[in-house]
C-alpha cells in the first residue's frame, strides 16, 4: 500500500491519541510517525516484538500491534504508551489497516485479473472461479474500448481515465504499455450503443483537452461473459488496426462498423494484388491525381448523385461529366452505374491496404 495512506491515518488519530504513534514494515522501518523526524529510523529491539507469539507485545513502556494480512504480519502499529486505552487505539488502528490491506489488495488482484484475461494469461477454466474470488460479476454486459494515445505525456492518460470512471466494482482500467490502455466498461443491456459512443466520444474529448495529445479509440462489440472480454479486446485492437487503414481521418472506430475493409483486412496479398491487375490493365490507378482521386470521393459520398457532386466540388455539371468519362475510357468503369462504382471503391480500398503493408514493411 501507498506510505501516503498510512502518513494520512495518522494524522487523523494523532489528535485522539496523546502520545506518539507510528506505523513499521515488517522490518521495524518507521513508515509513519506522529514525530514525522522518526520516519525512516528503525525502532530499537524490533526483533523482541517479532519474535513474540503475542499480537500484542508491550516493550520498554510501549506497545505493538501486529497487523495479519494475507496469513503474514505485514505492519506493526505502536503506541509510546502502555496503559489499558493505549491497547484499544491499537486495535482501531490495527482494524483500519486490515481493512485497507484488503480494499487494495483486491482493487490490484482485480485489475491484474482483468489484464490476464485480455492477454489470455489465464486458462478458461479458472476464470470463473477467480471472478468468484474476486467478487466480480461474470455474466454482465460489458464492452471494451482500447485508448491509444501518442505525443509526450506530462500527465499518464491512465490516471485521467481512472478520474473519469471511478467505479472499481464496474469498470476496469488496465494500461497494456505507454501508448494503450484498456477500459473495460459494464452496460446495462447490449444494446446501448448511443451509451457506447458516449463513452468513446468522453474519451477522446478529455485526452485531447486535457492532455493535448492524440487519442484514438478502438470498441469491441458488446460481450455477456467475463470469458468473452478477450474477443471484445481483441475486436477493438482490429477496429484500431483496420480503421487506421481505411479510416484514419476518424479518432474512433468500431469493430462492427468496419464493414468490407475488415473483410480485406483478412485477404492475402497476393490475392489482392492480382485483383488490381485485373481491374487496372496498366498503372492508371498509381497515376491518378489528387483532382481525380477528389473527385471520385465526392460523387462516392454523394452516393453517385452528379448534380450534389459538381455542387460541392463547385464546378459546371458538364465538367464533372466529363471527368467521369475520363475515368470510364481509361478503366473501362462508368462510375455512374453502382456495380462499377463498387468494383472501384473495392479496388481503391485495396490499393490503401497494400500500400499500408508495403509502409509498415519498410519500416521494419
Amino acid at each position: 500500500m501507498s506510505i501516503k495512506i498510512f502518513r494520512d491515518l495518522i494524522r487523523q488519530v494523532e489528535y485522539v491519541i496523546n502520545s506518539e504513534c507510528g506505523i513499521t514494515d515488517e522490518n521495524g522501518l518507521i513508515l509513519a510517525c506522529s514525530n514525522e523526524n522518526k520516519v525512516g529510523s528503525t525502532i530499537e529491539r524490533f526483533s523482541e516484538v517479532l519474535e513474540s507469539d503475542n499480537e500484542l507485545v508491550k516493550l520498554d513502556g510501549k506497545i505493538y500491534q501486529k497487523v495479519n494480512i494475507n496469513s503474514k504480519y505485514d505492519y506493526i502499529v505502536y503506541i509510546d504508551s502502555a496503559n489499558e486505552d493505549s491497547a484499544k487505539y491499537l486495535a482501531l488502528i490495527s482494524l483500519g489497516i486490515k481493512n485497507m490491506g484488503v480494499y487494495y489488495d483486491e482493487k490490484f488482484d482485480r485489475s491484474n485479473f482483468i489484464r490476464n484475461i485480455i492477454l489470455n494469461n489465464i486458462l478458461p477454466g479458472e476464470i470463473a472461479l477467480r471472478a468468484k474470488e474476486l467478487h466480480i460479476s461474470g455474466n454482465v454486459f460489458r464492452v471494451v474500448f482500447l485508448i491509444r494515445t501518442e505525443g509526450n505525456k506530462d500527465v499518464h492518460p491512465y490516471e485521467v481515465i481512472q478520474n473519469l470512471f471511478p467505479n472499481r466494482m464496474k469498470d476496469f482500467i488496465v494500461a497494456i504499455d505507454e501508448e494503450n490502455i484498456v477500459l473495460v466498461r459494464e452496460l446495462k443491456s447490449k444494446e446501448e450503443k448511443k451509451e457506447t459512443e458516449r463513452i468513446a466520444k468522453i474519451l477522446i474529448d478529455t485526452l485531447n483537452t486535457e492532455l493535448m495529445v492524440k487519442a484514438t479509440v478502438g470498441v469491441g462489440t458488446v460481450v455477456n461473459n467475463i470469458r468473452e472480454i478477450a474477443r471484445s479486446y481483441k475486436e477493438a485492437q482490429t477496429a484500431l488496426l483496420v480503421g487506421g487503414i481505411f479510416e484514419n481521418e476518424k479518432n474512433i472506430m468500431y469493430y462492427d462498423n468496419l464493414g468490407i475493409g475488415r473483410l480485406i483486412y483478412q485477404l492475402p496479398t497476393t490475392l489482392c494484388k492480382l485483383f488490381l491487375n485485373e481491374v487496372f490493365k496498366g498503372e492508371f490507378i498509381d497515376l491518378m491525381d489528387g483532382e481525380t482521386l477528389h473527385t471520385i470521393q465526392k460523387f462516392f459520398e454523394n452516393n453517385l448523385n452528379v448534380s450534389e457532386t459538381s455542387r460541392q466540388l463547385y464546378v459546371h455539371r458538364n465538367t464533372l461529366v466529363y471527368r467521369l468519362d475520363k475515368i470510364q475510357k481509361l478503366t473501362g468503369l462508368d462510375l455512374r452505374k453502382f456495380d462499377d462504382a463498387l468494383i472501384f471503391k473495392v479496388s481503391m480500398m485495396v490499393k490503401r491496404y497494400l500500400d499500408k503493408i508495403e509502409k509498415t514493411d519498410q519500416e521494419r
